[in-house]
């Protein structure tokens, strides 16, 4: 996309900043933050919103905080603090100051509690869970208070003191702020902001057991940070009128606002953090970073590049209405980005040999080749001729079908950036599969140069006798439906891709690409964009391919 294109893009969340930067509002001051929680990876719905956090500050001169909501130890641990920092970094943001953590800010949030229950605002609520839930009401009908509001406001210090030190076992006891059992919000009818967690913490140890949640701490940070855009994903705009609640009904240091934006929503695939970890967890994956899962990561060890990550973001746009973004999206921006950067190799997924009957045995003819065919900085590589060849077993029909491009008995192609050879002669095993083809060479077609030999199209190949084994791993999406949960009567298992991954241990690549480094990026010429996998080592290389190269059918055709 251009730089035009980009500009046009709607992001109602920018408008909104220029608009109190216009007016002064914050003392003209932007800080955003982007506060994940550490139960799982961050996947492609956590990227837009970083870069729509970072992305906002840079732009206006802002900063952004890096900050873990932390209020739910059970569910936590450092292998997810580690993997988001290491996912934020990767895609080329920075944080202001030190990661921070919303357990930073425990004690505050406790002295802040005791600030409600001694404004007569907050009462320990001894009902269990069910009965909690039954006073609540539903959509229809309005909710009944507590048996325990009315509690005074020495008993309440007494009963959450008592709380804090261990004294109530889990789901005996709640603090719960008072606002309105009939509102026809859900969330303002006299929420829960502390519950007992008798559990370790990755971070405070077991200093508490008792944890705010998640409505009490969001906006409560918010301010202790200064932050001037607080900006959720859509499903949290029914909690703006409670996060408003605390900010206007507690002594906090600044007057943060909410606003939500539409999540992303991608075809073929799931965001869920608890469907995902279900995946890994039943191993319909290897990890959170199988190239095939949704997961930054995962997007990282398929080949997928922080710009195109970035570039994707900013296509789709920020707005308010709920919408599915195609795939193609995303694989158009991948593509994009790779295109002008990624050097080009021949990989032979699939091979066939072929011989060059009229090759000598012990020759070897080194022919160089461009890096890439449109930028000449990128240099030259060379690549060895023999007498053995290998080419893929799809470029080659016993019988041809109308306008095949490829090779077939008695036709003639060009070998890429050597020479033209035609089919002399096809063997096959006692199954009928063939297993080599003999063919001749014109010593007069070498190279690229035009000649009146008119081949029947061009195909790829490698050295049989020096070129590199490696494994090719052929990645497809994950799920045969475009929504997965869309079916109610189906688990989302059941619509898992049983062709997602197809292993090709055979493949043979170039000989200078013995040495490819690690995330290393390349287009496998007539193949797609490829990226050599951490599983690679010293005896074992390992590729990926990110993603296919766009209407590969009629690149073949035309060549």
């Amino acid at each position: 996309m251009s730089k035009n294109e980009a500009a046009t893009v709607t992001n109602f969340i920018h408008q909104i900043v220029e608009k109190d930067l216009e007016q002064g509002t914050h003392a003209g001051q932007v800080m955003t933050r982007f506060p994940p929680e550490p139960n799982g990876f961050l996947h492609i719905g956590h990227a837009k919103s970083i870069c729509l956090n970072f992305g906002t500050a840079e732009k206006y001169q802002g900063v952004c905080n890096l900050r873990f909501d932390d209020t739910n130890p059970e569910k936590e641990s450092q292998e997810y603090i580690d993997a988001i920092v290491r996912d934020v970094e990767w895609l080329g943001f920075k944080w202001a100051g030190d990661i921070r953590y919303t357990s930073d800010y425990f004690q505050q949030l406790f002295d802040w509690a005791v600030y409600l229950i001694k404004e007569g605002k907050a009462f320990v609520c001894e009902l269990s869970p069910e009965e909690m839930r039954a006073y609540r009401g539903n959509l229809t009908e309005p909710g009944k208070n507590s048996p325990f509001r009315d509690r005074s406001v020495d008993e309440n210090l007494a009963a959450f003191e008592k709380m804090r030190a261990g004294g109530y076992e889990e789901g005996t006891a709640a603090l719960r702020v008072k606002i309105d059992m009939a509102s026809p919000n859900m969330n303002m009818r006299d929420p829960v902001i502390y519950r007992v967690r008798k559990a370790h913490h990755h971070q405070t140890g077991d200093q508490w057991c008792i944890y705010p949640s998640y409505d009490y701490a969001h906006g409560q940070s918010d301010a202790i940070e200064g932050i001037t855009h607080s900006i959720c994903t859509l499903e949290f705009e029914d909690h703006r009128p409670l996060y408003d609640w605390f900010i206007e009904n507690l002594p906090v240091p600044a007057k943060p606002r909410q606003y939500e934006f539409a999540r992303l929503n991608l075809n073929y695939t799931i965001t869920s953090k608890r469907k995902l970890k279900q995946l890994v967890d039943e191993a319909h994956v290897s990890g959170w970073d199988d190239p095939r899962m949704p997961t930054v990561s995962g997007l990282r060890r398929r080949g997928y590049t922080p710009q195109s990550i970035r570039n994707f973001c900013d296509m789709i746009g920020v707005t308010r209405s709920n919408s599915t973004v195609d795939m193609s999206m995303l694989e158009a921006a991948i593509r994009d980005d790779l295109d002008s950067a990624s050097p080009r190799a021949m990989c032979v997924i699939d091979p066939i040999k072929l011989t060059i009957s009229n090759f000598d045995e012990s020759a070897e003819e080194w022919f160089e080749v461009p890096m890439h065919p449109k930028d000449e900085s990128m240099g030259t590589r060379r690549i060895p001729f023999t007498k053995n060849l290998l080419i893929e077993r799809e470029d080659f029909a016993m019988e041809a079908p109308k306008k095949w491009k490829r090779l077939a008995p008695n036709q003639a192609v060009r070998l890429r950036g050597a020479y033209c050879v035609t089919c002399q002669e096809v063997i096959t095993d006692a199954n009928g599969e063939v297993v080599e083809l003999i063919c001749t060479y014109d010593p007069a077609t070498k190279g690229e140069n035009p000649t009146d030999y008119k081949p029947n199209g061009v195909v790829h190949w490698v050295s049989a006798d020096n070129s590199v084994p490696c494994e090719v791993r052929l990645y497809d999406r994950l799920f045969t439906e475009a929504n997965p949960e869309a079916d109610k009567e189906r688990e989302f298992l059941d619509f898992i891709n049983p062709e997602s991954l197809t292993l090709m241990p055979n493949a043979r690549i170039e000989v200078g690409m013995a040495q490819a480094a690690v995330e290393s990026r390349y287009q496998f010429e007539r193949q797609g964009y490829f990226c050599v996998d951490s599983d690679s080592n010293a005896d074992r290389l390992v590729f990926n391919r990110t993603v296919g190269l766009r209407d590969s059918w009629a690149k073949i055709a035309n060549n």
